[in-house]
């Protein structure tokens, strides 16, 4: 007899946008695991324009709809059923859109320089304590709230003419559906939302004297918004397919992919790290934590799934190490990431000690010349070879990492036993031990793929294929084997520890 056939296993398409690249993935369920492929991969890069830095939002539309055809065309030829879409993207950023349903305005990137200074002046309307009170979120210069005072105080006439804003996820959504959405984990990165009503916090919004037309309503993950719309359908093959909100904040996806036990605890024991060109380092609370410690140390409460909150810091991240082969690129020489790690394995343990947030280190127009400058200013040896630039910028990471989760136990109040490490950071096993040491706490690494994986699996929830947060990670358990980091090497970074304390920024 013939063996009998499995039915073909439905597909969810994950379009994830980073802030350098994005991709199309399809995620399906097969033999009990979550299994992801990539269909289409792009780059994100942005635009300058006049003075201006801008996101080519029409060029990222055209790649999403020429990744969806061909996600389309590859499921329909095996035979499996497209059961729902959805978008993440970073936080921030945003669209203006008019009456007429089009952008009224630039799409400006977090990094243009129109952000700079801002939050100072809006110091002088509202004190930095009621702006932290009200939205409990860290004070950054990239934060919507600076980005809308900036464009008010240049009078710009977008603020007006606009009928609403979307996020940048949103914004994507709207081109598949035809419908306007503000999705609640990329609304907690503005600094104008409420974590406690988990919705606007309008009277910051009117202290500003900002637009409350600009406000809409505020959707949770795992809702449906509705088919892609006939014209997207008829490009992309993709009909009547809903689009299901997931996390839209990438880091909120990222951490629905941590493969815990729990959800939310009330004690947690655990913490994570989205570790990419950031690293996003925190812990997964049932309610925001608000009070003087916390704006103290500047911690933020960004919107989870089902209504939980994010505690965490932002870290420098990978940047530095990046920056560092875009340095030496330029000159020239050229390095892949591999030998990066290999080298930096074999240079001395702590030759030179730098902070990834150091201010420094935060753009400058070589990352190389800036570590040299950095080292002969504060006294120490200059890097001998690259070895040394490469261990310098993992091993000052970690350490960056050793500090905050002193805060975050200071926090919470309770000690900290794992960390798990998702993200692209996850597969760099030099710097997961570096994490275990520095921090003297079990690591455990993967998923690699953390944000894509927490697309697919809240369209999952939303479509009730799943039914929690706790099937989800379990799902996650069952489909990856994350590799464990014991702490080793206690006395040596200890002592690297004061030392960084000497050096942070």
């Amino acid at each position: 007899m013939p063996a009998t056939e499995l039915p073909v296993p439905d597909c969810h398409f994950a379009i994830d946008l980073g802030a350098s690249g994005g991709r199309v993935i399809a995620g399906r369920i097969e033999a009990g695991r979550l299994e992801l492929e990539t269909i289409h991969r792009f780059a994100n890069n942005p635009v300058f324009v006049q003075s201006t830095m801008q996101w080519d939002t029409l060029g990222l539309w055209r790649e999403i709809l020429h990744g969806l055809t061909l996600a389309a065309a590859q499921c329909k030829e095996q035979g499996s059923m497209i059961r729902s879409v959805g978008v993440d993207t970073w936080g921030v950023d945003y669209v203006l859109l008019g009456r007429d349903n089009q952008p009224v305005a630039p799409v400006f990137h977090y990094r243009d320089s129109r952000n700079r200074g801002i939050p100072e002046q809006a110091f002088q309307i509202v004190p930095r304590e009621d702006i932290f009170a009200a939205t409990g979120l860290q004070f950054m210069d990239i934060n919507t709230l600076y980005q809308l005072l900036s464009a008010k105080f240049s009078n710009a006439p977008a603020l007006e003419t606009a009928e609403s804003m979307i996020l940048m996820a949103d914004y994507f959504h709207w081109l598949l559906t035809g419908k306007r959405s503000v999705e609640y984990t990329n609304a907690s990165t503005t600094q104008l939302l409420n974590p406690n009503t988990k919705d606007w916090a309008f009277d910051l919004i009117e202290r500003f004297e900002l637009p409350k037309k600009l406000f809409g309503p505020i959707s949770q993950p795992g809702v449906t918004l509705g088919p892609v719309q006939d014209s997207v359908a008829q490009q992309t093959g993709l009909e009547n397919v809903p689009v299901v909100l997931p996390a839209t904040h990438d880091t909120g996806s990222a951490v629905l992919a941590v493969p815990a036990e729990d959800f939310a605890p009330e004690n947690p024991d655990w913490c994570y790290i989205s570790s990419g060109t950031w690293s996003l380092m925190g812990c997964e609370l049932a309610n925001p934590l608000i009070n003087d410690r916390c704006a103290e140390l500047n911690f933020t409460n960004e919107g989870g799934v089902q209504g939980s909150t994010r505690l965490l810091k932002n870290i420098g991240g990978l940047w530095v190490f990046q920056q560092i082969r875009a340095a030496l690129e330029r000159k020239g020489e050229a390095v892949s990431w591999e030998s990066m790690v290999a080298e930096a394995d074999q240079a001395e343990p702590f030759g030179l000690v730098i902070d990834p947030d150091h201010n420094d280190f935060l753009a400058p127009k070589d990352m190389v010349d800036a570590i040299v400058q950095f080292a002969d200013k504060s006294g120490q040896t200059k890097p001998a070879n690259n070895g040394v630039l490469y261990r310098a910028a993992l091993e000052g990471l970690a350490l960056r990492y050793r500090v905050c989760l002193q805060m975050l136990e200071s926090l919470t109040g309770n000690p900290i036993k794992t960390i798990y490490v998702v993200g692209g950071g996850s597969l760099n096993e030099l710097l997961c031990q570096m994490t275990a040491d520095a921090c003297q706490r079990v690591v455990v690494a993967g998923p690699g793929e953390a944000t894509a994986t927490g697309n697919v699996l809240m369209q999952m929830i939303g479509c009730g294929v799943l039914q929690s947060v706790e099937e989800a990670r379990k799902l996650v358990r069952e489909s990856i084997q994350p590799k464990v980091f014991q702490p080793q090497n206690k006395e040596a970074w200890d002592q690297a520890a004061d030392a960084f304390e000497k050096y942070a920024g």
